[in-house]
């Protein structure tokens, strides 16, 4: 019964009312999302549309991972402590936490199309300003106008893809693209070590400049071009709420422990960042057309992946800034030698998305992502035993262990977003689902380098056993959080999420 409502709701979206389709009375609840031209994309536009957007993906991964690796040597040609380095990296995933929620609503009023060249443009100058930067401040700046580009270049991309591919080719189609977007980690850990031990630092964002321009060029020859008829008016009133709540949140983060504010201080403006994100929260409840529609998390598999997926990388998404930390700090490794030793993280990684499609639908997300989750916290706890007399081979497995299971998780997560959103919803779940990521992003780099730095007292930071010792201790508590974060996905039942996976029914006497 299912499978047949979806061929008649399909036939309905391509033929249109005027072929026949809904009656007048349910007209409002059909597709509005159409192609901008009078024709589909072509069949090879389709079958080039994931390498494109693994484009943007790839940018993306690529300029974190050179970053990450390459801390210990830009700050020290910045002339700050490795710690102050978290700013540069959460100061991006916090722009586009603030600014993903515009690019929906952006790509229905202008087309995929003309936003993604928009924001691969605007990602490729940030990359370039941010290669001429002398201090960390403009840094910092630089890397928001770089977030900038970013919040609209990888949502809109992942967008375009769920509204070109149906539910059952989802899986495959975003485990396609997230492939050539897992070379960027491969590629990035030892492009940033050997950039920094033999070029200048510098080139790290200049290697953004060629693949954005190459990326320009395919949008315009490939990228489907998909838009609203009637375009909803954009919420301002709530991006202020809810952009300067989160903004000024993460900035409480990132000083907090820091002295350089009150604890009277900092207790104030946490208390104003709280209200403003819960300002937003009614006022969202009571406006027409939100920025947000938080009315999705009714849908308990949205609500399941979408909260999953902050909580689990609140406690994730410190490592690529505490590992690079380890090695270099505390263990006295090259810049290079650090590289070698997160690839394997990103190889395994590789090698589980081929296998995903096959593990969902054996026994589904349920299973996954709770069993998933808790060996992810353990494997978090496990970097905690790295030191002086670790083997190199127990260092490698460990992070290749950690970078199969990584790949799992998050990939298990951004598809169920999408298993049981209407497909005029698509936009709004892109949105809130592409804003959580990169603000659990933000929060967990800044909560990775507060826990890192409340076990190290300011007198001892510059002994390398010392501040081995406390990154030791965040592993623990970030392990130890994403196991507890497990609790989400047992609101999930064993059936849900097989509009995706292609699972079988298992959950008759659910």
């Amino acid at each position: 019964m299912n499978d047949a409502a979806g061929v008649i709701r399909r036939l309905f979206v391509l033929r249109g009312p005027a072929a026949g389709g809904l009656p007048r009375a349910l007209q409002s609840t059909s597709q509005v999302i159409v192609p901008a031209s009078s024709s589909k994309p072509s069949l090879a536009s389709k079958d080039f549309l994931p390498w494109l957007v693994a484009v943007a993906f790839f940018m993306q991964a690529l300029d974190t991972t050179i970053l990450n690796t390459a801390v210990p040597v830009v700050s020290n040609a910045l002339h700050v402590a490795p710690l102050a380095m978290r700013s540069v990296l959460a100061s991006y995933a916090l722009s586009l936490g603030v600014f993903i929620p515009v690019s929906g609503w952006m790509a229905d009023r202008f087309g995929t199309r003309k936003v993604f060249a928009w924001a691969i443009g605007l990602f490729t100058l940030g990359s370039a300003l941010c290669g001429l930067c002398s201090n960390i401040h403009l840094l910092v700046a630089c890397r928001v106008l770089q977030g900038c580009g970013g919040a609209m270049m990888v949502p809109v991309g992942r967008l375009t893809l769920v509204r070109t591919f149906a539910k059952s080719e989802l899986v495959r189609a975003m485990s396609f693209v997230a492939i050539p977007a897992l070379i960027g980690p491969m590629l990035g850990p030892v492009a940033g070590g050997l950039i920094v031990a033999y070029l200048s630092w510098r080139f790290i964002f200049f290697v953004n400049l060629p693949i954005g321009i190459a990326g320009l060029l395919l949008v315009y020859m490939h990228l489907p071009d998909y838009r609203e008829r009637n375009t909803k008016p954009l919420d301002v009133v709530g991006l202020i709420l809810f952009g300067s709540g989160v903004a000024l949140l993460s900035y409480v983060l990132e000083i907090f422990g820091d002295h350089t504010l009150s604890s009277a201080e900092i207790l104030g403006l946490s208390a104003l960042s709280l209200l403003l994100i819960v300002g937003y929260g009614i006022y969202a409840s009571r406006t027409a057309y939100p920025l947000l529609q938080l009315a999705l998390f009714r849908i308990r598999t949205f609500s399941a992946a979408v909260s999953g997926s902050f909580f689990t990388r609140l406690g994730i998404g410190g490592v690529p800034f505490l590992l690079p930390l380890l090695y270099q700090v505390g263990l006295g490794f090259t810049p290079i030698q650090s590289g070698l030793l997160i690839m394997p993280q990103a190889m395994a990684a590789l090698g589980t998305k081929f296998l995903l499609p096959r593990i969902l639908g054996m026994i589904g997300y349920r299973m996954v992502l709770i069993s998933n989750t808790v060996i992810l916290g353990l494997l978090l706890m496990l970097f905690a035993t790295i030191g002086p007399g670790t083997p190199v081979w127990l260092i490698v497995l460990q992070a290749a262990c950690f970078g199969g299971f990584q790949s799992l998780q998050l990939t298990s997560m951004n598809t169920l977003v999408y298993s049981d959103i209407p497909q005029e919803k698509t936009s709004n779940a892109s949105s809130i689902a592409s804003t959580v990521q990169q603000l659990s992003i933000s929060f967990g780099v800044a909560a990775a380098g507060l826990t890192t730095a409340f076990f190290i007292p300011d007198s001892v930071r510059s002994n390398p056993t010392q501040f081995m010792d406390g990154v030791h201790e965040a592993f623990l508590v970030l392990g130890a959080f994403t196991v507890l974060s497990t609790s989400v996905f047992w609101r999930l039942k064993a059936g849900d999420g097989g509009a995706v996976s292609q699972q079988k029914d298992l959950s008759v006497g659910d």
